[in-house]
């Protein structure tokens, strides 16, 4: 008997002898095997792998409470196959198939619009609830001069436009029952509901908006109106030169003009804002925050949950004041939703504060100054120490970051799924969406979602 050593060594050869064969000079096979690799190898799949100059296409993804039809996909409301139930919820993003490129969106209550820089006569499309007419007159295929409440499908609206294919469309903006279209040549437009004067028009005591074909340009302004940001019932428009104005329903003082409840048409804003450059205006709910080109921030509207608690005890305010935040250094974006408010510096770091899930863990739950969110939170270490958040946004009780790697990171309340993450917990720290591209930018409602994402290829 061979001594274990040896027996180990002899079991070893007896593996390698096939890799001998293998090894053998080519000439030693036979023709036929020659042969017969030759066709395998014509037969392997041949694999091209993408460069650097390939075409990434845009791609626009939803989720989030699917009934209204605001996710745009017919399917989950009515599925077209026996046996088949409707899906109420979409947990994970969803690739909405849109043939134009989309470059801006926004979710509303129930309800989404799309808008694309095309040269075509139609710009704009919307989905969802439309019981209002938020998003256009949508005539009925079986009685023409109904309209439908629901519109299941991006459907296009259409737009008065003198010069159609001259004027592209900015930006667009929801809010709970009404939207702002923002143009490049041909000023702003307004349709849904206007019973506080959130669409820069007279109130008409008795007006129904149901199936209303009425699309408003509004025009009171003393400059080009370079943002439009709808809240719940008001709206708020920022000039060229850096000016505000707004409109709407103002009881808790979110119009900043003082203690006017309804403002029909579009005023120019004062108080510590007056001859100051603001650069970005955000609102959501009650509550309205803006930057100057200094950095500075300054709110006004309610502050029920601590939103502007650092300049009052008041439970709201009536004109715009500037908030004593010097702390975060300088301000480069600012969000608000119902009960809290965030800001992104020039630095990349964001800071929260107000009620609810802010982004710190479930131990944070209302702060009246700014806390910076670690970070950390947001990918950035040793091994990567270059990423930064670049982008921030905010629905009615969540938030969004981007950053400059492309990647989206969600918190807040996960109502009926609107976060994206695969579940209906609320998520107490900032967490990555799972996302097949660089995401681009984020609307945010409710309690539904889009983003606009490059494709990796």
């Amino acid at each position: 008997m061979l001594p274990a050593s040896r027996s180990m060594a002899f079991s070893a050869l007896r593996h390698l002898r096939p890799w001998k064969a293998r090894l053998r000079p080519p000439s030693s096979r036979s023709a036929a095997r020659v042969a017969r690799d030759s066709r395998a190898e014509d037969e392997l799949p041949v694999f091209k792998y993408v460069g650097e100059r390939a075409r990434r296409k845009d791609r626009v993804f939803v989720w989030g409470f699917s009934y209204t039809g605001a996710l745009g996909i017919p399917s989950f409301v009515a599925p077209d196959g026996k046996g088949k139930k409707p899906r109420k919820l979409q947990l994970t993003p969803y690739r909405l198939e849109v043939d134009e490129k989309i470059s801006s969106a926004a979710c509303g209550y129930g309800f989404t619009l799309l808008a694309s820089k095309t040269a075509d006569i139609t710009k704009v499309w919307g989905m969802g609830l439309n019981k209002d007419s938020q998003i256009g007159f949508h005539r009925s295929r079986r009685d023409r001069t109904r309209g439908y409440e629901f519109i299941l499908e991006p459907s296009p609206v259409p737009l008065p436009l003198d010069r159609p294919q001259e004027t592209q469309v900015l930006q667009v903006s929801c809010g709970r029952a009404h939207s702002l279209i923002l143009t490049n040549k041909e000023g702003v437009f307004s349709m849904g509901n206007n019973s506080y004067g959130q669409c820069g028009r007279k109130v008409i005591d008795g007006e129904v908006y149901s199936e209303s074909q009425l699309i408003h340009r509004i025009e009171r302004f003393d400059d080009s109106v370079v943002q439009v940001v709808c809240g719940q019932d008001h709206s708020l428009f920022r000039t060229e030169k850096g000016e505000v104005y707004a409109c709407g329903w103002g009881a808790d003082g979110q119009t900043g003009l003082g203690h006017y409840n309804i403002a029909c048409f579009p005023t120019k804003l004062n108080g510590d804002i007056a001859g100051v450059n603001i650069i970005q205006v955000a609102t959501y709910g009650d509550c309205c925050l803006a930057v100057s080109d200094e950095g500075d921030l300054f709110g006004w509207g309610n502050s029920e949950y601590l939103q502007l608690a650092s300049i009052t005890e008041s439970t709201q305010v009536n004109i715009p004041r500037r908030l004593p935040f010097t702390e975060v250094g300088k301000i480069k974006q600012a969000v608000c939703g119902g009960t809290n408010s965030a800001v992104l510096n020039e630095e990349g770091h964001l800071f929260v504060w107000g009620y609810g899930i802010l982004g710190k863990g479930p131990n944070l739950l209302e702060t009246k100054t700014p806390e910076m969110v670690p970070p950390s939170l947001f990918g950035v270490s040793e091994f990567n120490p270059d990423v930064k958040v670049s982008e921030l946004r905010n629905g009615l009780g969540h938030f969004a970051a981007l950053t400059n790697q492309g990647e989206l990171f969600v918190w807040g309340k996960n109502l009926r799924g609107c976060l994206g993450i695969g579940t209906t917990d609320d998520q107490f720290f900032p967490w990555r969406v799972t996302v097949p591209g660089n995401v681009v930018d984020v609307a945010c409602g409710v309690d539904h979602t889009v983003a606009l994402v490059k494709s990796f290829t």
